[in-house]
This record gives structure tokens, sequence and C-alpha cells, in this order.
């Protein structure tokens, strides 16, 4: 069995079905998302039937980014989504244009959204979006460190000993950021860069991009 962690989508369904072929994950892998499956990239609605279909034949665990947060509480009040990558998601949608935007995404989705996690803890491995504080257990963690906080806030391995594996900060190089105890696979699928699916075991990591190509490494 394969535990698998694939980083910021973003709205990039080409990239996330060149990604998966590649990976070909099977019924006995855990698929770990960490979040920001929303905003930026062209195809936010796609990548949420994907990920909603994926459930069905995978274990699969949905981490929820900051992405996802925003599109949330713009329900209530948009505090600057839309241009943080809303309206991408909005086209999606085909509803930038309408005052009901909510009522056309579809429930399926807003319960995705709202069914996501705020991190995953395995007996080796603490998932999360963003960062956290290495000195508190995972339960005491904030939610400003965890959506917010960059990849470079994260000065030491975590008190459990347990590696972590995030997103969120986007890595310009095009590859993962490891520094031992932790590893930064958002590596700016809707900037042009590759989606990243990382094998915590073993440390292969294959990418695909919006153009339909791909690739793969060892960290």
């Amino acid at each position: 069995m394969r535990t698998l962690a694939i980083g910021d989508i973003h709205g990039c369904y080409t990239a996330l079905t060149f990604l998966l072929q590649q990976v070909k994950p099977t019924p006995s892998d855990r698929i770990v998302f960490l979040g920001d499956y929303v905003d930026r990239g062209p195809a936010t609605k796609q990548v949420v039937d994907t990920l909603i279909e994926l459930k069905k034949s995978c274990a699969t665990t949905f981490i929820r980014g900051n992405h996802e947060l925003m599109m949330l509480e713009a329900r209530q009040k948009d505090d600057g989504w839309r241009s943080c990558g809303g309206l991408e998601t909005l086209r999606s949608y085909q509803a930038e244009l309408s005052d009901d935007w909510i009522s056309q995404v579809p429930e399926a989705h807003w319960e995705f959204f709202e069914d996501t996690q705020l991190f995953l803890e395995t007996d080796t491995h603490i998932f999360i979006h963003g960062c956290l504080e290495p000195d508190l257990d995972m339960k005491d963690q904030s939610d400003g460190v965890l959506f917010w906080d960059p990849f470079s806030k994260m000065k030491k391995p975590h008190k459990s000993g347990k590696r972590v594996i995030c997103g969120h900060t986007k890595q310009g190089s095009g590859k993962p950021a490891n520094v031992g105890y932790a590893v930064c696979i958002d590596t700016g699928a809707a900037y042009g860069g590759w989606l990243t699916c990382l094998d915590t075991e073993t440390g292969k990591y294959w990418q695909a991009n919006e153009k339909g190509e791909w690739t793969h490494n060892l960290l």
C-alpha cells in the first residue's frame, strides 16, 4: 500500500488528469490531498467532479486549504475571494455573472468543501495545508497557522518527530522543498508549473502540468 500526497491543484484539471494517469492509484493506496482544489486555474468544477468520483474507488483524505476556506466564507461575505482566484472558480460553474452564484455550485460540491479536514496525522506523518507550530499538539494548532503561514516558518521538526507534508507555499524551482523533517509539494500548477504527487515512503514523486507533460524523480 502506498501513501500518496498531492499538492495544490488550483483548478488545473488537465494536470490532475495526467498526474493520475501516471501514478495509477489503486484501491489499496491512500491518497491525501493537501488542499486548494479551487481558484486560479480554469476548471475547478471539473477538478471537484473528479475528486468526488475518485472517492468511490480509492481511500482518500481531503485537507482544507485557505482557498476552500475563502470560498466557504464568501457565502456570507466575500472579503476578496474573487480577486484571489475566485472569479476563475465562478467561471468554471458559469456563475460569474449570477447574483445567486451559491445555488449554481452543486450541493455535492458544497458538501465536499465542508467535509474537508484541517489535518491528517498518521503513525509516521502529519499532512497539512500550510504550516504548523512545532511545539504544539495537532489539536492545539491555530487555523491561522494551518491555513496561512508559509513553509519558511517551519524552522524545526514537530514535537512528535513525524515528518510533515504540506502545500500552500509555491516552490518557484518547480521541485518539492525538502528539509528532511518537512516537505512542501506545492510546485505551482496554476502558475505554469507542476502538480506534484509524492509517495511518502519511497520519496518518489510524479509531476504533470496543464500542457499534458509529465515527469518523475526522487526527493
